[in-house]
Parts: structure tokens; C-alpha cells; sequence
């Protein structure tokens, strides 16, 4: 068996009597794509962004991908192999897999907000345009999108929005420092903007939200804070995938669908929807890999499966 190159140049240096530090080589080898399954929210917005897509918009994942039906499969897939890469929902990453710079930009909030890092999209909700909120479906909307509520959403790792649930637009196509500067003013004139959560009633009563397995930790994390102002309002939350969130709401099975993607044009005919936070995608790999940053070219070679080794990422 050939010895790699870093084994060779350790031993010659051995020999020679002297003490260096040699870098750590490139990952080496196949790469083990690790991809969420159809339906998934995620999944719908990375192979979109990253143009993983024909020109019809038809998933062109490669067949060769290993498919997992959750965030959480999709962390410890990555986290137990060397040669592994996937994609999570920037807010549930920690410290068991590494994110990649993406064309030099780090997957973080701040990045996001200045259009640096190009893989984000919104987190939706959305509820059946044939009948109103239920009262206590409302408010819980309404505290979402409140002082309180926006907080959760940066205190997660998230990016709030306006108090229209529209996207801060003009925030993230930045590009500039003085753009930039005057966009980080603007952000700030958006959090003052932010009415503060008001119970004006006691309410009582159950709120169905269903959908996607991305925005369910976030939106556990609001009910919590919601149960503190209405402790007799239940917050159920299922998460089963974005289409299937979509489906519930048209079906008018959930109060509300949650969505980690735009909503597609069938969806949109028959439903409302508001964004309740901006998530970025994180391109992820194992803590061993000394891969640090990889193009968006790359990216996309490697998940529509023209990329099948390490070695080839960096050309």
C-alpha cells in the first residue's frame, strides 16, 4: 500500500532529525453525499439556491445520495463519517459537524444579513385562505411576530423579520460597508418598530401546527415562551415534513402548516402565509474532514453527482 504524501514527508523529517509542522492534507477520496428526503422544505430550498435543478425545477439530486428523513439523521450520518457532506438548517447546528465557508463566506446570521453567504431562505407559516385564524391561532401569530417573539427567533440563531412577516430584503442584498451600515441602522429602526406582546384576555384553547422538521425546534421554542404570557393555550407541534405542514393546512387539519421553503403556486391559490424568521442553509461536514470552505460551483457539482471525490472539489 503507498504511503500518503504527509506520511512520507513526517518520516523524511523524522530522519533528518527536525522538528516542523507539516499542514494537514485535503480529505481525500469519494465523497458520501448525504441528502434529506422529497417533501423536505430543506431539501426544496438547497436544491433550488444552489441549482440542483433542471430547468423545469425537477430535483436533480444524484441517485447515489444516502437520504435522511430528519435534521437530526442528517447530523449524525455526517458526524460518524470522515468522507460525508450534507446540508441542515443553519439553526440546529452545533458542534457535532462543521460548517463550510461557501465562496468564502461563514454560514452565520450576520452573513446572511449583509447577502455574504447565498444559501438562506425563509421559515413560513401558512393557514387555509378560505376561513379566518382561530382566536387563539391569531394571537399566537400576532406574539411571534412581536418584541418577545422576534427576540426568540434571534436569541436561536435565526434572522427576525419585519412585523409584516415580510423578509428584510434590502438588509441582505448589501453589499457595500457604507450599504451595509445603512442597512444595520434600517435593521435596528425594524426591531424598535416591533409592537411589544400584549394579553389583553385570558385565552384557553389548542393550536395544531404541523410540517416542517426545520422550523419545528424554533417554533417549540416560541410556544414555550407564548405559554409564559397564555398558560392555557396548548401549542401542539407535529413535525413531518414541509409539504406535508402545506397539506395539513389546506386540509385545514392544522391551524397552522410550517414551511422551511417558498410555498409552491398550488399552495399559494389556497393558502395564507407569513414569514416568521430567515434561516440559512449550512453545508456540513465531519469535524475530521480538514476541509474548511468549498465553492458554490462545487457544491452543486457534488449533489447533482459530476463531483464524486474530494480531490475534485478543489479544482
Amino acid at each position: 500500500m503507498k504511503k500518503s504524501l504527509k506520511a512520507l514527508l513526517l518520516v523524511a523529517v523524522a530522519g533528518l532529525g527536525l522538528s516542523v509542522v507539516v499542514p494537514a492534507m485535503a480529505q481525500e477520496g469519494p465523497i458520501n453525499v448525504i441528502s434529506r428526503e422529497d417533501g423536505s422544505g430543506t431539501r426544496g430550498a438547497f436544491v433550488e439556491i444552489v441549482g440542483v435543478v433542471d430547468e423545469d425545477d425537477n430535483d436533480l439530486t444524484t441517485q447515489n445520495a444516502t437520504v435522511q428523513n430528519q435534521t437530526s439523521g442528517v447530523m449524525q450520518t455526517v458526524a460518524g463519517d470522515p468522507s460525508a457532506i450534507g446540508y441542515i438548517s443553519l439553526g440546529s447546528l452545533d458542534d457535532s459537524v462543521k460548517a463550510l465557508k461557501v465562496d468564502g463566506s461563514e454560514a452565520t446570521p450576520e452573513a446572511i444579513k449583509v447577502g455574504d453567504y447565498p444559501i438562506a431562505r425563509p421559515f413560513n407559516v401558512a393557514w387555509s385562505a378560505e376561513k379566518e385564524l382561530s382566536e387563539v391561532a391569531n394571537d399566537f401569530l400576532t406574539f411571534i411576530h412581536s418584541q418577545e417573539g422576534q427576540a426568540v427567533v434571534e436569541e436561536e440563531g435565526y434572522i427576525s423579520v419585519t412585523p409584516a412577516g415580510e423578509e428584510l430584503d434590502e438588509t441582505v442584498e448589501a453589499e457595500s460597508e457604507e450599504v451595509e451600515s445603512e442597512e444595520a441602522a434600517e435593521s435596528e429602526e425594524v426591531e424598535s418598530e416591533l409592537a411589544p406582546y400584549e394579553a389583553t384576555a385570558e385565552l384557553e384553547g389548542t393550536v395544531e401546527v404541523v410540517g416542517s422538521t426545520s422550523v419545528s425546534p424554533l417554533m417549540e421554542k416560541l410556544a414555550e415562551a407564548y405559554k409564559e404570557f397564555q398558560p392555557n393555550v396548548e401549542i401542539n407541534i407535529t413535525s413531518n415534513g414541509s409539504s406535508a405542514g402545506m397539506e395539513a393546512a389546506m386540509n385545514d387539519t392544522a391551524d397552522l402548516g410550517m414551511a422551511s421553503r417558498e410555498l409552491k403556486d398550488e399552495e399559494m391559490e389556497a393558502l395564507k402565509h407569513d414569514a416568521i424568521a430567515i434561516d440559512g442553509i449550512a453545508v456540513v461536514v465531519n469535524n475530521e474532514n480538514p476541509t474548511e470552505e468549498m465553492t458554490l460551483e462545487a457544491i452543486r457539482g457534488i449533489f447533482l453527482g459530476e463531483i464524486s471525490t474530494w480531490e475534485d472539489t478543489v479544482k
